[in-house]
This record gives C-alpha cells, structure tokens and sequence, in this order.
C-alpha cells in the first residue's frame, strides 16, 4: 500500500472515528482502525463491535492495499504534523511507514483480515431526515436516558417512524421527554428501534446544523447512518420499550405558564441549598404565584417566590430540581408550561411556541 494525503485531508475522518475506538481492549485488532484503499478512494473504519464508524475520503491511490494500525497513534501523529503538512504512507514488511518533511514513524500493523466487521444489515425500512433536524430531535430527548438501569431498554433512545414523522422518546424511570419531527418516511405501519447510549453520543457529536440530508437504515438488530461521507452503524437494544402514551398525562386541569428564564434562575437558585444526593425541592402553586423550597441535612433552607401565570387550585409537591433543569436547558423559548392534576401526579411540560416536544416529571416525596 502507498499513497500520499495532506494532513487536514486525513485528519478529519480519523477524528470522526476514533469515538469507536476503545482505550482497553481484549482484542487488538480492535485498538486499530482499518485503512482500505482502492484506486481513487481511501476508506477508514473503526468499531468496538457495538458501533461500527466508516469515514470514506475521495484520493489517488499509488498503490492500493488495505491494513490495520492503531488509531490512537496514527491520530496523535496527524495532530502533531504542521498544518500545512503532507503525509506519505508506506506500507512495507507488515510496518506502516509515515513520512513528512523531516519526521518519520513506524506503526506496528495487524491484518485487515484480523478485523473483525459487524454484521450485515437487514434493512427493514429507511428514509432521510435534514442533518440539523436529526440532532435537534437528539438534543431534546437524549439528555432523559437511563444510564446503567438494569431495564437494559432504558439506558438508550427509542425510535419510532410512522407515516411522515420521526419521534425520539427517553425515560429512566422518573422522567421522559418526547420530541418528534417531519421526515419525507412514507410508511403506513410504525418502525420502532432503541439505540444505545453510545451510539447516541457518537451521532450527536457527529452532526452538525446544516440542512443536508441524512440516510437512516431501521435494521433487525443494527441501525445506520449516512452523510457527509460518513457512515455510522450501532447494534440495537433487543427489548420492548416503556408505551410512552400510558406515560403522558391526562388533561391536568391545572395550568401554569411562566418566564422560562426566570424560572430557570429561580430554581437554580433553590437547588443551592438542596440535598446534594436527592436533589429534592418542594414546589408551591398559589394564585399567580410559584414558591420553591429548599432543605438539606445540615438544616439549611432555601426559599425562593417568582411572578407566575396560575389560577388554578392551590398544589404543593416536590421533584428533582434537576430534571426541571435538564427541561429548561434544552431550548430557547420564552415561555414554558406545565400542566398538573394534583400534589401525587406527574406533571406535564411543554412550550407553547414548540408543540413537536414534551416532558413528564414524576413527583417525588420529601
């Protein structure tokens, strides 16, 4: 193998997949990233056999070849390169050889037949969805994911595509965000996946906020996406997801609207002085009036008044300061709502300007 590539050229990609690349490995194959090249194309993958990255970049090949070497090496060499830098690999007696200006290194290589591939994907359905659109969807729901539950299906995001929309849905347990989305799926049944938390992170960190179109692949036990040259694949959580619908609130009959920003700076204010492990502050709706409260062990008190809109029953009931906040944080709007029934039921939160998401935090006891 032989080829010639500027610094910026290879940089890119090996960026984009070294989030693949697990720091310990049982296997070594799997600390390397696989460079394939054909005449006009080189092409790396990485994957730690739960999510597979694929970056293809469009050159002339001198000499065509594939090999394994490891990534985090091969990053750390490109980083340290000047800017301007080019880079000759050489492949030579199972050594990588890198060249440029005055610096060389020689990288260790494994077979390209040592590299171990996930499987093939079955695709049940796939459609396209705007890059900006995708991550916005993500942005919204992700941050409600379970982290280490042992309901294995909650520690991921679940997708559903039914005819003309995508919807994100995450729950650990106490809370849930939902956000959905316009797609051109025309589909007349619903598709539904989970993906697991890492493939998540690894597509939120890959898109950006353009308008360009991504290609998503709804397989029997893999998802995958394409764009920019880019291609990521996650195998799938194999379990049956919480019915979101059961979740959502009835009419609560109890409507509050406030100042988003304010309320934002009211209960920070209050989660000071919260217990530090439970989070816990006590929340109460008078007339046009909302009262946050505060106590931890140390028998310290917080307790904070804010102008509201509410002219429904008088309701006292406590949460977790900080899924309110994870709410509150996800977007720019003005205003946020929040529906209630009572002191005992979940409370219902949306934001009149954005219909397309809502959010459900149960109540908790202090």
């Amino acid at each position: 193998m032989k080829f010639q590539i500027d610094k910026e050229t290879l940089l890119n990609p090996l960026q984009q997949i070294i989030g693949a690349v697990e720091k310990r490995q049982t296997m070594p194959a799997l600390s390397n990233v696989l460079i394939r090249t054909t005449e006009n194309s080189l092409t790396l993958t990485a994957t730690d056999l739960e999510i597979e990255l694929v970056s293809q970049i469009d050159i002339i090949i001198d000499e065509p070849g594939d090999i394994t070497v490891p990534a985090r090496k091969l990053l750390d060499i490109c980083k340290s390169l000047s800017n301007d830098a080019n880079i000759k690999f050489t492949v030579n007696d199972n050594k990588a050889l890198i060249q440029s200006g005055r610096s060389r290194f020689t990288l260790a290589t494994l077979p390209a037949n040592d590299f171990p591939a996930l499987d093939t994907i079955n695709s049940i359905y796939e459609f396209e969805i705007k890059q900006n659109t995708l991550r916005d969807l993500i942005d919204k729901t992700a941050f409600a994911m379970a982290q280490q539950d042992v309901r294995y299906y909650l520690n991921g995001l679940m997708l559903e595509v039914s005819s003309n929309i995508l919807r994100a849905v995450a729950t650990d347990g106490h809370r849930l965000a939902y956000c959905e989305k316009q797609t051109n799926a025309d589909i007349a049944d619903i598709k539904q996946v989970i993906l697991p938390r890492k493939g998540v992170l690894e597509l939120v960190r890959l898109l950006n906020n353009s308008d360009d179109s991504v290609k998503i692949i709804f397989g029997s036990n893999h998802l995958q996406v394409e764009f920019n040259g880019l291609r990521l694949t996650s195998k799938l959580i194999d379990g049956r997801f919480p019915d979101y619908n059961r979740v959502m609130p009835a009419d609560g009959g109890n409507v509050m609207t406030a100042d988003r920003d304010q309320l934002r700076q009211s209960l920070m204010r209050t989660s000071i002085l919260s217990n530090e492990k439970y989070r816990g502050i006590r929340l109460i709706l008078e007339k046009n009036l909302i009262k946050l409260q505060a106590q931890n062990p140390d028998q310290e008190e917080a307790d904070v008044e804010q102008e509201v809109n509410y002219s429904g029953d008088d309701i006292e009931i406590g949460f977790n300061v900080n899924y309110m906040l994870d709410v509150l944080n996800v977007t720019s709007s003005d205003t946020v709502k929040a529906e209630l029934r009572d002191s005992n039921s979940s409370f219902l939160l949306t934001y009149p300007d954005q219909d397309d998401c809502k959010y459900v935090i149960m109540p908790m006891r202090l």
